[in-house]
């Protein structure tokens, strides 16, 4: 005899599983009513099989010939960004033009702000993302004084408008909105300063991004935008798989994963080879899109082209991704710092991590302190990773002063504690108590994230573990500073006064 509880999972059960067919069953009729995804025509129906090279388009040959960029290991802290059309409400996130066509509270919000989805859809904020303040030397300039190695802004978002001068495509930032090639013109000013510059794409989300659920007309499926929005289609049924086999004899039916044409995956990699010849970026950064299996071979595809082409350029060049989307030759990214690893790790990676609560700009929107970014790139490097810190430019093409403050706050950091983060690397443990530790050599950096008491500072157990020290400064102080080792521990004396804000950096030099 069943127990309630049972009889209450068994009902549970049975509504999820009837749920799942129901969806099933409607996302199979809305397939076979949707328009085909309209993709573009290519020779042999094939995008370009690209450069000879060590890099053949499989794991074995990947992995056997990529190696992380030394400039990435050395770089540690990057910038990210989301800008794109999806600014110019600034409203919810950059996820506005999925809500708007999915959900009914925010549409009511977008109807009483800008008419009707049918009348006005995304599109038409596109002649509204002018861009008329964009200056990129200046924006290459605060990147600079913020400390950063890198940048990765996103070539494309999720919504399917190309922020750079592009031949596949008319719904470009040359050709329409601000009538300037902003990827193009952003990589060459902040190479000028010597930063690196890389490119994220998330175009391979854009397959159901805008497939509307709203109960009214849109203009998304209007044959007259089929080359911009896709059309888009229906997408998988979410969270069906984790419940297939729950219920005794019923067979689930689950939608497969990467649920996208083939004709779309060529689309996709001729869009993505593009940048590569046009560009010729130091990073390629691709979202949760490209993470099923099903993908590798046209993700293999691609990162042979885009290796065997940095091979000719005698550039180092990385992708990095999220979860396992690539079985090697990647660098793996977590998004939000608290996704990262906590402890050391035998592998490298980074994060990107968002200035404030959301990745685009919001009106409204708070932004985190400079010391919270410092403290999160302490730790990251620490680990063995790097930080991406993502910032929110406002559809103008200004980067906000709240924005720009924090970033001159984590410059001021750098500018003192810099030898302790740049070229330095984890070492065999990355704290003890309030102290982060990074080698460079033979000197081991102490990273302070607090000042001690009465100015005695002691970093333990490592004592004559970390070898006999010959001398002991810190960074921003003039002079060094008193010292004694013992098997108990390294005690060092602190100057009287701090010669920054946020963490103290040790450079404890061994023999």
């Amino acid at each position: 005899m069943k127990t309630p509880i049972k009889i209450l999972i068994t009902a549970l059960l049975f509504f999820v599983g009837v749920n799942v067919f129901a969806q099933t069953d409607s996302v199979t009729e809305a397939r076979k009513k949707a328009p085909a995804r309209q993709t573009l025509k290519l020779p042999n129906g094939r995008a370009a099989a690209g450069p000879a090279g060590p890099y053949k388009p499989d794991w074995e040959s990947i992995k056997a010939n990529y190696q992380v960029p030394e400039w990435l290991k050395d770089g540690k802290f990057g910038i990210f960004m989301h800008f794109g059309v999806y600014t110019v409400p600034a409203h919810g996130s950059e996820w506005y033009p999925h809500h708007l066509y999915t959900n009914q509270g925010f549409t009511q919000w977008h109807i009483e702000h800008f008419g009707t989805p049918d009348k006005f859809g995304y599109k038409d904020f596109i002649p509204m993302f002018k861009c008329e303040k964009f200056d990129p030397d200046e924006w290459a300039d605060l990147f600079a004084k913020a400390g950063a190695k890198y940048i990765c802004p996103t070539a494309e978002h999720h919504d399917g408008f190309a922020m750079y001068d592009s031949k596949l495509t008319k719904w470009n930032a040359k050709n329409m909105g601000p009538h300037r090639d902003i990827i193009g013109d952003l990589s060459v000013s902040v190479r000028k300063k010597g930063i690196k510059f890389g490119i994220s794409n998330h175009r391979m989300e854009n397959w159901d991004f805008l497939y509307p659920t709203i109960k009214m007309k849109t203009d998304v499926l209007d044959p007259k935008y089929a080359d911009f929005y896709g059309p888009p289609q229906p997408p998988p049924i979410r969270g069906a798989k984790a419940a297939a086999g729950t219920q005794p004899g019923v067979e689930m039916v689950t939608d497969p994963a990467a649920p996208q044409s083939q004709a779309f995956l060529e689309e996709w990699l001729a869009r993505n080879e593009e940048i590569v010849d046009k560009y010729k970026p130091d990073m390629v950064f691709f979202d949760n899109g490209v993470n099923p299996r099903r993908l590798d071979s046209i993700k293999l595809r691609f990162a042979a082209y885009y290796y065997n082409s940095a091979a000719k350029w005698g550039k180092q060049v990385t992708i990095t991704t999220k979860s396992d989307a690539y079985l090697a030759g990647t660098v793996t990214d977590f998004e939000r710092e608290g996704r990262a690893p906590k402890q050391l790790t035998d592998f490298y990676w980074q994060v990107d991590d968002p200035i404030a609560d959301k990745f685009g700009y919001v009106e409204g929107m708070k932004v985190v302190s400079a010391a919270s970014v410092v403290r999160k790139l302490i730790e990251n490097v620490s680990r063995n990773g790097n930080l991406m810190l993502n910032i929110s430019p406002k559809s103008d093409g200004t980067i906000p002063d709240d924005q720009r403050a924090v970033l001159l706050g984590i410059g001021k950091w750098l500018a003192v504690n810099g030898d302790a983060i740049y070229s330095t690397r984890a070492w065999t443990k990355a704290s003890d108590g309030d102290y982060r530790f990074t080698t460079k050599g033979k000197t081991l950096y102490a990273i302070a994230v607090k000042w001690p008491e009465g100015n005695q500072g002691t970093i333990v157990p490592f004592g004559t573990a970390i070898g006999k020290v010959k001398k002991v400064s810190m960074l921003g102080h003039t002079g060094d500073l008193a010292f004694s080792q013992d098997e108990s521990g390294l005690r060092v004396t602190f100057p009287t006064e701090k010669p920054c804000d946020i963490a103290y950096s040790l450079k404890i030099e061994r023999e």
